[in-house]
């Protein structure tokens, strides 16, 4: 048995955040699909995550949620994409607090609204969602084209957390990274060309895989 075990499912970037770690850093680890419709059992909530999301990272017994912190100590435990000065600690963690409020999450609920969704939902909120989107990577698209990676000019546990949703086909997105945003889509070009990289359904085929909607 792999030493980590990732529960995840395909089209959760948040799970993907993990399971890129694990395969860059060369790490010993398996993925774990879990059926979308699961989490909200209490039985598997009560196994796995009482907050009843993925991913779940299990490991010597443990179960390890909420994608920044295990990120964090995956870093601190292994050295693997660790910071190259420990004071740089609370910068990192103000990265990673923005990622999970606005950069992930915004783009991560538009994406969901847009394609996902078993009905169309009405255009002005997908308009307003895709508002939030371009002003949160309006904000990370100035900030790489000052340096290659988020903490600077070493790749560190901080850009797989933003790293979450940006390889989603743009069928599903709606957003032509390449075009809209060059600093970023040159910032995941260069974690693209790591090896022990795939795109997510590829790095994690197992799991209920979500209906997309044709727009």
């Amino acid at each position: 048995m792999a030493k980590y075990r990732l529960h995840c499912i395909g089209a959760s970037g948040n799970a993907y955040k993990i399971a890129l770690y694990l395969a860059c850093a060369g790490l010993d680890w398996a993925p774990v699909g879990v059926d979308f419709a699961r989490v909200r059992d209490p039985a598997w909530r009560a196994d796995n995550n009482a907050m009843g999301e993925v991913p779940v990272l299990e490991v010597d017994g443990q179960f390890m949620t909420q994608s920044a912190a295990v990120l964090t100590w995956l870093a601190d435990t292994t050295g693997q994409f660790a910071l190259d000065d420990p004071s740089q600690k609370y910068e990192a963690l103000r990265w990673l607090l923005f990622d999970n409020h606005k950069f992930t999450s915004n783009y991560a609920m538009h994406r969901f609204q847009r394609t996902l969704t078993p009905e169309p939902v009405a255009p002005e909120i997908v308009a307003f969602l895709r508002g939030r989107l371009e002003a949160s990577h309006g904000i990370v698209e100035k900030h790489l084209t000052k340096q290659p990676f988020i903490m600077g000019s070493r790749l560190t546990y901080v850009d797989f957390s933003f790293a979450g949703y940006m390889f989603y086909p743009q069928t599903e997105t709606g957003i032509d990274i390449s075009s809209a945003y060059p600093a970023i889509d040159a910032w995941r070009n260069r974690i693209a060309a790591l090896p022990g990289w795939k795109p997510p359904y590829e790095m994690m085929p197992h799991g209920t895989k979500l209906p997309v909607r044709k727009v």
